[in-house]
């Protein structure tokens, strides 16, 4: 079969610098596609120099981030799964499990929706929206979340499920397709010049952008039908033991991971909320500023990822040190550039966004203190992608509840003391420091195994 034999070229005996650029790059530009994406809505929103609108985009990311403990449930699990099993030449089950994954996020997909829809006032509050924000973020969450939990897990979900047998062009091309027609749609709808809606303009085409996205999968897999081992028919929904245990060993770490990450930006937003509409809008551009260089390391990650997982399955333990080392050394070489860039430049990255001098006075000074974290995130999310593409769900997971429940949320409570506000991002850069120094520590011992399995 023509796609079995390009797909071990590439995985088995294409150089390892070049097959992470085949693999690496289309996501990295999907990943940058993102970042503007993600950007948008707060930049055009920006443009109102309305505090409480900026607000909103803040207060309601986190229940967006929590659609990603969906996706990365099934998607990443799913995605894991199936390149391992493409490792092991067992091609019947990649298709169950894509199936299987596809299935199961529809179903909580549709669950996230209703149960948003039914609690959204208490929601909102614990979102940290008071009085003054509660009718833009009630009208941003209407859209992006209640409306659009369906068609944004669906989205990330078919990206990682094309991946996962080296497509990463086509999930690249799915993915921006839908960030482009935000990009598109934002001004259009955000601005007085266009429907003048506001923030809630800034929703509905997150909204209808994730549809457009997932029009342009369902079209692929049209397409491809015969050539791809991805199968989203529900009738081959096989929720066998060996592919639920499969999907849920890594699924569960990268969805808790998620989970902690979303309960995380709540207990810090709630805690910047005290300090005004603008700390909150601040601590918002700041989040979205150094996400950019973040997603790029993301797209090198999740590039690797397949490459890994199907070499580490084919026992190829030297090919496998050799791709992470690469690997990691652009992500970190990249993102320390990009810091020092924040770093020098904070008031220019900010005011990009806002013209607003209280908002750029508290922006300039937390970037500061974000983008020392910038390295740390790099090495240790990477680390955690090895995990995942090799079935190390145990470590994953402990990684996810060192860096929030253990490490980052209990020292937000103590740097804001020392330091209000602005010591915020602190309790981040404690956390990363903690958790490098044990991804050296763990990555250190996969390494010893792997030469005594290559040995033996």
């Amino acid at each position: 079969m023509a796609k079995t034999k390009d797909r071990t070229e590439l995985f088995e005996r294409t150089p390892i610098l070049r097959a992470l650029v085949t693999l690496a790059v289309p996501t990295i530009f999907s990943q940058l596609v993102m970042v503007i994406y993600n950007l948008a809505d707060t930049f055009w929103v920006g443009r109102l120099n309305d505090p409480l609108q900026n607000a909103a985009v803040t207060l309601v990311a986190p229940a967006m981030m929590a659609l990603n403990v969906v996706s990365n449930l099934f998607g990443t699990g799913s995605s894991s799964l199936m390149s391992r099993s493409l490792g092991a030449k067992d091609y019947q089950k990649v298709s169950r499990v894509s199936s299987f994954g596809f299935t199961c996020a529809v179903g909580m997909a549709l669950l996230f929706s209703l149960t948003a829809g039914l609690v959204k006032n208490p929601l909102l509050t614990l979102l940290g929206a008071g009085e003054a924000t509660r009718a833009t973020s009630g009208a941003y969450l209407r859209w992006t979340v209640i409306c659009g939990a369906v068609p944004a897990i669906i989205n990330t979900t078919m990206a990682h499920l094309v991946r996962s047998e080296g497509a990463t062009l086509h999930a690249s091309i799915g993915t921006m397709s839908g960030c482009i027609l935000n990009m598109v749609l934002d001004p259009l709808f955000i601005l007085p010049g266009g429907l003048n809606m506001g923030v809630e303009g800034a929703g509905l085409a997150t909204f209808l952008s994730n549809c457009a996205a997932c029009i342009y999968f369902a079209l692929l897999l049209l397409k491809k039908r015969g050539r791809t081992y991805v199968d989203v028919n529900p009738l081959h929904f096989a929720p066998r033991k060996d592919i639920v245990s499969g999907v849920f060993q890594v699924g569960v770490p990268s969805a808790v991971m998620n989970l902690l990450s979303v309960t995380g930006m709540t207990v810090l937003n709630n805690f910047t909320a005290a300090y005004g509409a603008e700390a909150v809008a601040a601590m918002g551009i700041c989040n979205k500023i150094y996400m950019v260089p973040l997603n790029v390391t993301y797209g090198i990650a999740q590039g690797a990822m397949p490459l890994i997982g199907y070499n580490y399955a084919a026992g190829d333990g030297k090919r496998v040190r050799r791709a992470i080392r690469t690997a990691r050394a652009a992500n970190l070489s990249f993102i320390t550039f990009m810091g020092l860039l924040f770093f020098l430049f904070p008031r220019f990255w900010v005011g990009l966004f806002i013209a607003d001098e209280t908002i750029i006075g508290h922006g300039r000074i937390l970037l500061r203190v974000f983008s020392l974290a910038l390295p740390l995130l790099s090495v240790d999310y990477f680390t955690v992608a090895v995990f995942q593409a090799v079935g190390m769900g145990k470590e994953a997971f402990i990684f996810a509840v060192l860096r929030k429940l253990a490490l980052e949320i209990p020292a937000l409570y103590l740097f804001n003391r020392i330091w209000p506000l602005y010591g915020l991002p602190l309790a981040q850069v404690f956390a990363e420091a903690v958790l490098t120094a044990a991804a050296f520590w763990v990555l250190s011992r996969f390494y010893a195994r792997l030469r005594q399995k290559q040995e033996s």
